[in-house]
């Protein structure tokens, strides 16, 4: 999929690989982290509505907004920031697919899992509504499940907090299909518009169609206001009437009649699946007929102008058909109706079992449990006489690991005795591994540690021999160790490798120059050669002036003159011997006789004769 950002870098870290999808206001891109070496989705406002203050401050808040929620079932934004002219935001990758995909491919989906999705996109919308966040565009597009089956909220670019100062009584955030009576209408909105919305992706899911569709955004956001959806199981006749009761109850006109919170729909769906007896109250109802104004045609998520509302409204009798182009003949409206008073009636008896089955209407104030151990919560909860819901681990660092955050209903609200209690618990504070800060600058020290959840604190700089200046080159607690978030982690930034003045050590006996150099902080090699200067002096070295720190310089040591070549004599031809302290014999003759002899010698010679003859 092309995108016209592919390849941009933004701020030297986030590098866009490829387009994943469009909305109203922005493209998102899957992205690397170039420092934590991951996958990232990172959301960039499309250049339209960059330049409009009151959208870039709305989508600046959903960083800060969403950022600040906990919860397994939305997603993770990490970084936000501004690159050039272009507004991004940083959020973790999901693999899987959303829900409209998984509706256009299979139809209707399971009913069980549909009721699944319904709760845990309910649980997520409490924690945002308590957070005083209305999401505004709920919708199968902005849930995607994930492999392991459960599912992530995403998108919180049209969201607003309820403090925030951008409400606009002018214009309609949203996708039409899925957009409120009130909110089309263009009303001040409060949780309930994201329940309505709910209401409508569990109609969808559950049926494989739209409860109101048209040729343009003006059509449906019309029916959005002033009819009544048929019933799911005039589309699917397999619907389970108490899912269907619960998703009418949600999609009700009228904001009071729908459920009172996210939190009561989540309890509703919980006790669904558990088996539990469902008391919906009163039967579902319509509104009266609204006027639409000018509304341009839309694909997914647009700015649109409110819904006027007409004093002469009249009551519309308008039933919905699964096939826009289906012709509405007396056959299909009397079926419609009959389907209509069917689920009426269902509605009805489960209200009557409900009550049958569930004893007293009882409704007593939910204990207190906060930070109690989980065992000792659960005990209290039921002596109460509340049934156990769903426990939900988080991490919370002001409550012990094991102990309870919160529960659903809150602490001191009315609840019917025999219903089911959520309860959150605390898993402590979140431990993470702490990176390799080794080589990276001050500045991405510490976006690296604040992308962990940990505080980076700049220390004194040190010598290192294999790190640039002005690089971390140590770290108080090692790459790899576990820390909490939270935590400080001091760094250290190299000033280059020590260096010191080299000793000059010529003309020092070999040992004095060694001891000279070793203490100074440097190596030492020896080496001889024949020389007239003295006998084991130092005639050489091999590094002089300044040098780092451990440098290995090599000296050269005198051996002393070189010794020439001796003799021990020579011998002329005349039997005569010169040189050297050798002693010789010269001047010996011998000659024949007999009966006599002679010698004579001295220290340096020896002569004598001999003669002789017969006796």
């Amino acid at each position: 999929m092309a995108g016209s950002m592919i390849g941009r870098t933004f701020n030297n870290r986030y590098k866009l690989i490829e387009r994943v999808g469009l909305g109203g206001m922005a493209e998102v891109y899957r992205a690397e982290d170039n420092v934590l070496g991951r996958t990232v989705a990172v959301k960039v406002m499309l250049p339209q509505y960059a330049a409009d203050p009151t959208f870039t401050k709305r989508f600046r808040q959903e960083a800060a907004s969403a950022a600040n929620l906990q919860s397994p079932y939305i997603v993770s934004i990490y970084d936000w920031g501004l690159d050039g002219e272009t507004y991004y935001i940083v959020m973790e990758f999901l693999r899987g697919t959303d829900l409209k995909t998984a509706i256009k491919e299979r139809g209707a989906i399971n009913q069980r899992k549909a009721a699944e999705i319904g709760s845990q996109v309910a649980q997520a919308l409490s924690v945002a509504h308590a957070g005083g966040i209305i999401h505004r565009d709920i919708k199968p597009q902005n849930i995607m499940i994930q492999p392991d089956g459960n599912i992530k909220v995403m998108d919180f670019g049209i969201a607003r907090a309820g403090d925030a100062g951008l409400s606009q009584t002018a214009t309609v955030l949203g996708t039409a299909h899925y957009v409120s009576p009130e909110q089309a209408q263009g009303k001040e909105l409060t949780g309930a518009s994201d329940i309505y919305s709910l209401g409508v992706v569990l109609y969808e899911a559950t049926t494989g169609k739209l409860p109101f569709d048209g040729q343009d955004a003006v059509s449906v956001a019309v029916k959005q206001v002033n009819e009544i959806p048929a019933p799911p199981s005039t589309i699917n006749p397999n619907i389970d009437p108490t899912l269907e009761a619960i998703i009418m109850k949600a999609m009700e006109k009228d904001p009071e009649r729908r459920f009172k919170d996210a939190s009561e729909m989540r309890h509703i769906l919980n006790d669904y699946l558990a088996g539990r007896p469902v008391n919906l109250g009163d039967d579902i109802s319509g509104l009266k007929t609204q006027v639409m104004g000018g509304v341009p045609p839309v694909n997914g998520t647009a700015v649109m102008n409110p819904v006027a509302t007409d004093a002469g409204a009249t009551t519309v009798n308008k039933s919905y058909s699964a096939d826009p182009d289906n012709n509405k003949g007396k056959k299909t409206k009397r079926n419609v109706i009959i389907g209509v008073i069917i689920a009426l009636l269902a509605v009805i008896g489960i209200a009557a079992a409900a009550m049958a089955l569930g004893g007293n209407e009882e409704t007593v104030a939910v204990p207190d449990v906060s930070n109690k151990p989980i065992a000792e919560a659960r005990g209290e909860l039921q002596s109460a006489g509340f049934a156990i819901g769903t426990e939900t681990e988080v991490y919370n660092p002001d409550v012990e690991a094991g102990n309870v955050v919160s529960t659903d209903p809150a602490a001191g609200e009315q609840a019917t005795k025999g219903s089911s209690v959520n309860i959150t618990v605390s898993k402590g504070t979140e431990q993470v591994t702490v990176p390799d800060l080794r080589g990276m600058s001050a500045d991405e020290a510490q976006r690296t540690l604040a992308s962990y959840g940990l505080n980076g604190q700049q220390g004194d700089t040190v010598f290192s021999d294999d790190v640039d200046e002005n690089k971390v080159a140590e770290q108080d607690i090692a790459a790899g160790t576990t820390a909490y978030k939270g935590d400080t982690i001091t760094f250290h930034l190299s000033k280059g490798p020590e260096t010191a003045s080299v000793p000059n050590v010529q003309g020092l006996d070999f040992e004095a120059a060694r001891d000279r150099l070793e203490s100074a902080g440097f190596t030492v090699s020896l080496q001889w050669r024949d020389d007239s200067a003295e006998v084991n002096t130092v005639i050489k070295q091999s590094v002089t002036g300044t040098a780092k720190l451990g440098t290995t310089i090599t000296l050269t040591i005198s051996n002393g003159p070189k010794e020439e070549p001796t003799t021990s004599g020579s011998t002329t031809g005349d039997g005569q011997t010169s040189g050297g302290s050798s002693s010789s014999t010269t001047g010996g003759s011998t000659s024949g006789g007999s009966g006599s002899g002679g010698s004579s010698g001295g220290s340096g010679s020896t002569g004598g004769s001999t003669a002789g003859g017969t006796d």
